[in-house]
């Protein structure tokens, strides 16, 4: 049985606890609740624990076996001994804040003692020493895309895909030793990413001493995160990947945009995809006096927030939509700030319909702290910004045209080996080579140069051109797309508004007959 059996089985639950009303995102989260303490024990009998972490009394040989209301009852206990650390009596359980953290005011919705012993039958029977080869951790991943995928809500508005942040981490290359964090961590895909990179890169972590051991499962990592549900889910991946952090887990629950994004140390290395959408009520989420530009833009806020938290030489990837990219006044400022203080070197404008908002148009932001010659410079640090465009004529993607690896392939080529954009590049890498695609009549980005580059994905843009031609906007494009509509040839309006009275009276006929057919029937 794969991880990808083992999650749909478990997803097939849903299935039968809607009879106690209980919809998919509620699911999740009562699923993990229950999944989690089956998965601790796994790993503990695996050796992959070296204690158990739950206490005495809340482990899994304390549920599986029983049945009915004392199921429930016993079940309800555990639950609350886990968020409090006492017995309901008074009595210390357990003082360990990161399994507070995790269980902090859970409670489960389920009434029916039977959907409960038909959960907790279905995880025993689950062939978990297969699951164990592709890891814990990859199956729980498994189940939040899952759910990003079906609800398009709830963890679809925090879930990125997983190809996308392979590939930020593999341009971005962590290394051993360095602060890596994510200030919209959602549920902690990037972190686990990056310590599963460098992971790969040291053995299982096998060549480094005792103390940086040390270091990578406890300080390495941090990321903050707004909402309580969420966050759970992210210790409780983070947990069962080895990930500890500090004594309030690896992702501390808080605002970026508040106090608790103004506390964080320097980082080395920040990877983010942050929430989409302006502040509701104005800018009151974002709480924030040491950001240079006030604005309500979250996205503008959170961009602001990762490029002064670098360190000199530290480096970012960031997901942001194409308003950050385009819009006026406040916009422009934080982009001439941020190519001011930053060597914005990489710009990949990603296709629609990869993430939970179909339409929304999205790009990965690339940028080192300082200039390519010198991380300490402030002032001027970006010289040329170079643009991969996998937006346009690219499929519409989504259930039938997953996006995945083989789309990022050629980007991660042009990239080059150096995690701070700086490798040997050369316009054109990667072209259509086609002369049949159309390019734009009047275009900036196409005047004077090599009509083969023109056909090209990948194309550099001086920082000079950009502030005289684009009025320090970075939503640069120069690729027709093939089944977009040129308005220039489009017909009179006056002809285009008789199609459209022609096409409604052709409608109408067809409804009046349709009408007339089921008069004649009555």
């Amino acid at each position: 049985m794969t991880n990808n059996d083992i999650v749909q089985k478990l997803w097939n639950l849903c299935d039968v606890l809607r009879d106690d009303g209980i919809n998919y995102s509620d699911y999740v989260t009562e699923l993990v609740l229950l999944l989690f303490i089956k998965m601790v024990h796994e790993n503990t009998e695996a050796g992959t624990l070296k204690k158990h972490p739950l206490p005495e009394g809340c482990r899994w040989t304390d549920l599986n076996g029983k049945s009915g209301i004392n199921l429930l009852n016993d079940y309800k206990r555990i639950l609350l001994s886990l968020s409090t650390g006492n017995d309901g009596d008074g009595n210390l359980v357990h003082d360990d804040p990161l399994i507070s953290a995790i269980y902090a005011d859970a409670q489960t919705r389920l009434r029916e003692p039977r959907h409960l012993e038909q959960m907790i039958k279905t995880l025993d029977q689950i062939d978990w020493f297969s699951a164990q080869k592709d890891g814990l951790g990859d199956l729980y991943e498994g189940l939040l895309e899952k759910n990003a995928n079906e609800t398009k809500s709830g963890a679809g508005q925090y879930f990125t895909p997983r190809a996308l942040i392979n590939t930020m981490v593999r341009c971005l290359k962590p290394q051993p030793g360095e602060r890596i964090q994510d200030p919209a961590a959602g549920t902690a895909g990037f972190l686990i990413a990056a310590h599963e990179y460098i992971k790969g890169q040291t053995d299982d972590l096998y060549d480094l001493t005792t103390e940086q051991k040390a270091f990578q499962t406890t300080k390495a990592y941090v990321g903050i995160e707004l909402v309580p549900g969420t966050r759970r889910l992210a210790l409780m991946n983070c947990l069962l990947h080895g990930m500890e952090g500090d004594a309030e887990g690896v992702v501390h629950l808080g605002n970026a945009l508040g106090q608790t994004g103004a506390g964080l140390e320097k980082a080395d290395v920040i990877l983010a995809n942050p929430p989409f959408g302006t502040s509701k009520g104005g800018d009151a989420s974002i709480t924030r006096d040491d950001l240079t530009y006030k604005t309500s833009n979250k996205q503008l806020a959170f961009l602001q927030h990762i490029y002064r938290n670098l360190k000199p030489g530290g480096r970012a990837a960031v997901v942001l939509p194409d308003n950050v990219l385009f819009e006026a006044g406040v916009g422009t400022d934080v982009r001439r700030d941020l190519m001011h203080k930053c060597n914005l070197h990489t710009i990949l404008r990603l296709p629609t319909g990869i993430f939970y908002a179909q339409g929304v148009k999205t790009n990965v932001l690339f940028f080192t702290k300082g200039s390519a010659a010198d991380k300490y410079q402030e002032e001027n640090c970006t010289e040329n910004v170079w643009v991969y465009d996998l937006r346009t004529n690219m499929p519409s993607f989504g259930k039938r045209t997953p996006f995945g690896d083989p789309h990022l392939k050629a980007f991660e080529a042009v990239y080059g080996e150096s995690p701070n954009g700086d490798s040997e590049r050369k316009e054109g890498e990667y072209s259509f080579h086609s002369e049949d695609i159309e390019l734009p009549e009047h275009s900036d980005e196409n005047e004077g140069i090599d009509p083969r580059l023109a056909h090209s994905r990948w194309r550099s843009f001086s920082r000079q051109w950009i502030a005289e031609h684009k009025g320090d906007s970075l939503d640069i494009s120069w690729l027709k797309d093939s089944d977009s509509v040129d308005a220039a040839n489009l017909p009179e309006p006056s002809v285009l508004a008789g199609e459209a009275m022609g096409e409604l009276v052709q409608a109408l006929g067809e409804i009046e007959a349709l009408m007339a057919k089921l008069s004649e029937g009555a």
